[in-house]
């Protein structure tokens, strides 16, 4: 349903309405913007675990050749 600007839905003014308009805009900003912040947080944790597996493994293999020596 489309209303024209100014025409009420009801007893509900106006200005209420836009109120919760904004503030589900500002809802779904804040949700998006924590969805995306946790999937490159969960993203940097894969890649720096696989770096540091790889870093350690890395250390053990020189450790290691060195006491061959």
């Amino acid at each position: 349903m489309v209303f024209a600007p100014g025409e009420k839905t009801g007893n509900e003014p106006e200005e209420v309405r836009l109120q919760n308009a904004s503030k589900q805009i500002v809802q779904n900003a804040i949700l998006q913007a924590v969805r995306q912040v946790s999937q490159e947080s969960r993203q940097r944790e894969e890649r720096d675990g696989d770096n540091r597996g790889s870093f350690q493994l890395g250390v053990g293999q020189l450790t290691k050749k060195h006491e061959k020596k």
